[in-house]
């Protein structure tokens, strides 16, 4: 009689759970440096993609941050596709699959030609790769984020959801603190023609790094054996809407008003101080590194405060002084070192109460079978609407003379989500995962 060779650890159960963490995170760093360096760097090449408008010199930003918003618009589609994908078989084998698009996307953005050399082939290269990094992106937040709360031990869900932000905030961290140095070693004109390619040659290469740690991961769910043994079925694409419609509509309420608060507090709000007060380009950038550094710190701590006592008042906690901070904290910027860095600083302590737990939240609604997908694709498509259009509509505002009404915007999205905090979602920190 044939006998099956012995398992070292059987499927499900993590060798290492220090191993989980660091494959998962390490990609995702890789991850969040490529997608965010696009953010970081479009004040310097958009006039290198993008003609100029007659008589208005916002044409070319405008155009970047539009392609920005784009590119958010894959991130549904990748949530869907890879979340269903990781359903089916296997959240390591998708996490393996996203960092490629990712690496991919990122070399074809550092080889994108200028609008002089190539007319207007140069946007439409640049808008390709953008869709291939937001079809990475939303596809890397579905299968990571289930990744790693699957691999929590009771009692630490949350704990081990925060390093979702940890890793997006180092990649993060990484492509500001990039940014800044060439900025500061470079000058101007040498940012703008070809400095600002370096970190996406970087990122592309860095791809390669998180590949090889990502293959050492264990898988954390048996669901895709079982489905090769014929013990169970495969999940449908759109299962998750159909068996728990409410839970998916749900988290469209949850993210709306921490997606732009976040895109707004770790990416926007040095460009908007550029725009409305004039601050220098790259002190800008330096105040933005310190602060995301100081909001690295934050997720594990606030993570682990919701292990104690609970999700729904750390959302409601966010949810509230985003309903009433916005307005005043965006009217003390002026063009000072320290006003920004304090506006910053503030917001994220709050911000965090959201990001800290988010992956933990979303996982937690739905089962095994779909929760890739279910998690995935809701939470995608609401960062895609809202998240994503935030720098455009920023941007939008201030062109037009109205650069008050964005905080108010940020402020309405909030108190949408708190109701939703306060009177739909249950607490879900003591449920065990199914």
């Amino acid at each position: 009689m044939a006998t099956v060779p012995p398992r070292s650890a059987p499927l499900g159960v993590p060798r290492s759970r220090v191993r989980q963490l660091m494959a998962a995170n390490v990609g995702n760093v890789v991850e969040w440096f490529d997608w965010y360096t696009y953010s970081f760097l479009a004040i310097y090449f958009s006039t290198q993609v993008f003609p100029k408008g007659a008589g208005n010199s916002m044409v070319p930003l405008l155009s970047t941050f539009a392609v920005f918003a784009v590119g958010f618009f894959m991130r549904p589609l990748g949530g869907l596709l890879v979340g269903s994908f990781a359903d089916r078989f296997g959240r390591k084998a998708a996490m393996t699959f996203t960092i490629i698009l990712m690496g991919a996307g990122s070399l074809l953005v550092a080889i994108t030609p200028t609008y002089e050399t190539a007319g207007v082939l140069a946007p439409i290269i640049l808008t390709l790769a953008r869709l291939t990094q937001g079809l990475s992106v939303g596809g890397e937040f579905a299968a990571a984020t289930t990744f790693l709360v699957e691999s929590a031990p009771p009692g630490r869900r949350g704990l081990f959801s925060s390093f979702q932000y940890v890793s997006t905030t180092i990649g993060q961290l990484l492509a500001s603190g990039l940014a800044a140095l060439l900025a500061a070693l470079l000058s101007e004109a040498e940012m703008g023609s070809w400095g600002w390619r370096i970190p996406f040659v970087v990122g592309a290469l860095a791809s390669l790094v998180g590949l090889w740690i990502r293959n050492g991961a264990e898988e954390t769910t048996t669901l895709a054996e079982d489905i090769k043994n014929g013990v169970a079925e495969k999940p449908k694409l759109f299962e998750f809407l159909v068996r728990y419609p409410t839970k998916a509509f749900m988290i469209v309420g949850i993210t709306m008003a921490g997606t732009v608060a976040y895109y707004t507090w770790t990416t926007f709000l040095p460009t908007y101080a550029q725009l409305t007060v004039k601050f220098d380009k790259a002190e800008a950038l330096q105040v933005g590194t310190v602060s995301l550094l100081f909001f690295m710190v934050l997720q594990p701590l606030l993570g682990m405060l919701s292990d104690r006592v609970g999700r729904r008042p750390m959302l409601i906690a966010f949810g509230l002084a985003f309903t009433v901070l916005p307005v005043p904290l965006m009217g003390m910027l002026t063009d000072s070192f320290a006003s920004l860095l304090l506006v910053q600083c503030v917001g994220m302590v709050f911000l965090g109460c959201f990001t800290s737990i988010s992956a933990a939240v979303n996982s937690e609604l739905f089962p095994t079978r779909v929760r890739a997908s279910g998690a995935g694709f809701p939470y995608s498509l609401t960062v895609a609407l809202f998240g994503g259009t935030a720098p455009l509509v920023g941007t939008a505002l201030v062109d037009g003379g109205n650069a008050g009404m964005f905080a108010w915007y940020m402020s309405a999205l909030a108190l949408g989500s708190t109701l939703v905090y306060l009177f739909a979602l249950k607490e879900t920190k003591d449920q065990p995962l199914s």
